[in-house]
């Protein structure tokens, strides 16, 4: 019974955490024609940006617990805003971190996935995804919040499950790509709506009271993040 149940146990490892042969270049580069598709054009990006909020409160929520604050929770907004309510200090390291973690989160979770993808893990990155999300959905305090999350996480779990593998490194490599193109939009966003006066509480704006430094930079910091993760998520992703 023992013998039975370790050799499960090493069988759901091996499939989770196991390597796949890469998938064809085509395919690769089919999924960055998708993902590219869908951050473009303004209707579709303004539905699927709600997935690129749910990577950036993730991120200030994930750092807020890293660096030792209370995370109360956090809300997604059908507007694709989003707010993550943590306690601590109110001002030091822990409250920079946090904030700087918003705009920079989905373009370094897309470099990360790059890494899994480039090392053949892709049941590894879908697993490791759903398993965020579900711990996201623990911490989701309003009712659209919780379908988003609910909808995406049961997406991975889906396809990480039932699906072949051919499916799995498909839609794997659409997220990943989507993550590192749709990362660099919402930076430029940000500074459109500052250079029109709005947008005077953003998270750029936060540090900048928080550190004394000009908004500017900060968006400068977000803009950089976001162009060398995708520079460097591609060559990941294209073998280059």
């Amino acid at each position: 019974m023992e013998s039975t149940a370790n050799a499960s146990l090493a069988a759901l490892w091996d499939r989770v955490f196991g390597t796949q042969s890469a998938p064809e270049q085509w395919l690769v580069i089919g999924a960055g024609l998708v993902a590219l598709a869908v951050v473009v054009p303004p209707r579709i990006w303004r539905l699927a940006r709600n997935a690129i909020t749910i990577a950036h409160e993730g991120g200030h929520g994930l750092v807020a617990l890293l660096t030792g604050r209370r995370l109360d929770g956090i809300r997604l907004h059908s507007d694709t805003s989003g707010l993550t309510v943590s306690r601590g200090r109110p001002t030091g390291i822990g409250m920079i971190l946090t904030a700087a973690a918003g705009y920079t989160a989905p373009p370094l979770l897309g470099l990360g996935g790059a890494a899994l993808l480039s090392s053949g893990r892709i049941t590894a990155l879908l697993w490791i995804a759903t398993a965020l999300l579900v711990v996201m959905l623990v911490m989701i305090r309003n009712a659209y919040g919780a379908l988003t999350v609910l909808l995406t996480g049961g997406t991975f779990l889906l396809v990480s499950w039932l699906a072949n593998t051919d499916v799995q490194a498909a839609f794997a490599y659409a997220v990943v790509w989507f993550l590192l193109l749709g990362g660099v939009r919402p930076a430029f966003e940000l500074q459109a709506k500052r250079r029109h006066g709005g947008a005077g509480d953003s998270d750029a704006d936060q540090l900048s009271r928080l550190t004394h430094v000009p908004a500017g930079l900060w968006l400068f910091l977000f803009h950089a993040v976001s162009l060398c993760s995708l520079m460097g998520g591609a060559r990941w992703l294209l073998d280059l």
